[in-house]
């Protein structure tokens, strides 16, 4: 709780959390159910092309490892795609919660595409925004600061309550510091598909470390990020770090992928999101040195807070019972949406 283990059991009645620190006989550590913020996809299922038995069959799959919250996540496409896609976006009812839609494009830097097609790229357009605004629920937008109309477009957002974060771009720290100003939350992948950090050009990723007030987003899977550069974003903004699993599952956004030793790729070999689940990142923070407690938060707490949802992510008595049970080697053993049992081992 709040970033507390607090003993004692956790008590569920229609569908909240009643009360905690209970005398009882439970085992294992309850913790809210996990917010993942970018998932493109599991197993079969590429959201870009997902009906309802789609999202059934990847709901399940995510509440298996914990999530029991997440944001179907778009990469650029054709906008006929992407309006098709975003009508498909199920309501966040049943399983796992769907928080809305993390559109990841089109308006991304040339220069920093990494997996998305350059095809589809597109320039920021207010008229195209608000047609793929208007063909679903959009919770979240990723776009380069530095392209020329990208603020409006921020304006725009901030002013329908969509969450605004930069990725896949070439901005300078001075590009990024504005854009933070103008009400961008957070950053999509840190060190990923961005300019790299320089020491007299930190870019946009040294912008977002050294303030306090924008959270930041990782891939902590072993092969997005060096354990060194983890640690560092730790060390600079511990209590702002939200990790996303960027999960894949055999194709994205239409494109077939390989998996190469437990690593997704495209077929010309570009590293395309991961295949491991959130709850592995959050045991890899822990092995990293990061206390239980503050790791947890990273998978909990602080995406939840980025998706301006204070009903997740939390066991406080009368929130939602969104619950996860970890045995002593950080393994689900048990799952909760709303007080109903989806795993139990």
């Amino acid at each position: 709780m709040d970033g507390t283990l607090v003993p004692g059991d956790v008590d569920v009645a229609d569908g909240c959390i009643a009360a905690v620190n209970l005398r009882g006989d439970g085992r294992g550590v309850a913790i809210p159910g996990l917010v993942d913020l970018q998932v493109n996809g599991v197993g079969d299922v590429d959201f870009a092309h997902a009906d309802a038995a789609a999202y059934a069959r990847a709901g399940e799959v995510l509440a298996a490892s914990g999530v029991t919250a997440f944001q179907p996540t778009l990469i650029t496409a054709p906008e006929d795609e992407l309006t098709a896609a975003l009508r498909a976006v199920p309501d966040d009812r049943g399983g796992p919660r769907v928080i809305g839609a993390h559109l990841e494009g089109p308006f991304l830097s040339p220069r920093r595409l990494g997996a998305h097609p350059a095809s589809a790229r597109r320039d920021p357009d207010r008229s195209l925004l608000e047609r793929l605004l208007a063909a679903g629920r959009v919770s979240q937008v990723t776009l380069a600061p530095e392209l020329e109309g990208a603020l409006e477009l921020v304006d725009l957002l901030c002013d329908r309550g969509v969450v605004v974060s930069c990725g896949h771009s070439d901005a300078t720290a001075e590009e990024a510091n504005r854009a933070f100003d103008r009400g961008v939350a957070t950053v999509t992948h840190l060190f990923n598909a961005m300019r790299p950090f320089g020491h007299r050009d930190p870019g946009i990723a040294g912008a977002a470390l050294a303030r306090e007030d924008l959270a930041v987003q990782v891939i902590v899977d072993g092969q997005h990020l060096a354990d060194e550069t983890v640690r560092l974003v730790w060390l600079a903004a511990a209590g702002r770090v939200a990790l996303v699993s960027d999960a894949v599952g055999t194709h994205l956004g239409g494109l077939e992928l390989e998996v190469r030793d437990g690593v997704p790729y495209r077929v010309d070999g570009v590293l395309a999101g991961s295949i491991r689940p959130l709850i592995d990142g959050m045991r890899r923070l822990c092995a990293l040195g990061v206390p239980l407690e503050a790791a947890v938060g990273a998978v909990t707490s602080v995406p939840a807070r980025i998706a301006r949802r204070p009903d997740l992510g939390t066991l406080r008595p009368g929130s939602r019972a969104d619950v996860v049970v970890l045995d002593e080697s950080l393994e689900v053993t048990r799952v909760l949406v709303g007080g109903e049992r989806l795993v139990e081992a």
